[in-house]
């Protein structure tokens, strides 16, 4: 579906919805792992029972709270929602501290490196969580004549995918200005 179209170096660029959008807790490596207590909802890595994620928050893992609102569509994050009725704790996502350190390379744990993991664990949710919303975007670009020029899917965030179309397409254009000059 087209959500938005503009102009960039004489091109079109075309903003469409990944309709084949993979799911990042499947196809992607991550360091966190998402436990969730839902049987009606896949809200993670997971499934897990309550005394299964008390067990994890009561170890030495490094861990977040994942919150889920469920309206008419659902949404994850750390730090909770404003909603009493639809909303609520629904998980965790954590690291065990041994993965955390040799992901890092680091034989101590310290508390910028506790704060480092939280901020990708952080990142991690918010990816999830474009994925659930549907925001995961690609992009065509296209000439006068509306043919396509490139295009490239799979992007999480429709500013992220603006800044890689208009990079692409202004690598095109260098591409195309170098094989004028050298065909003179």
């Amino acid at each position: 579906m087209l959500v938005e179209q503009f102009t960039h170096n004489d091109r079109t660029i075309e903003i469409h919805t990944d309709e084949d959008a993979v799911n990042p807790r499947k196809d992607f490596d991550h360091l966190g792992k998402i436990l969730y207590n839902s049987s009606r909802y896949v809200l993670g890595d997971e499934e897990a029972d309550t005394e299964e994620i008390e067990e994890i928050t009561k170890s030495n893992a490094i861990w977040l709270p994942v919150y889920a609102y469920i309206h008419s569509g659902v949404t994850i994050n750390t730090t909770g929602f404003h909603c009493p009725w639809d909303s609520g704790q629904c998980g965790i996502i954590y690291v065990t501290r041994e993965d955390a350190l040799r992901e890092y390379g680091r034989k101590r744990m310290s508390k910028k490196l506790v704060e480092q993991v939280e901020n990708l664990l952080r990142s991690e949710i918010e990816e999830f969580d474009m994925y659930l919303r549907g925001e995961v975007y690609g992009y065509e670009i296209k000439d006068k004549e509306d043919s396509c020029w490139g295009s490239c899917w799979g992007f999480y965030g429709l500013d992220y995918c603006k800044e890689q179309a208009k990079a692409a397409n202004a690598t095109l254009s260098l591409a195309v200005t170098a094989r004028m000059l050298n065909t003179k």
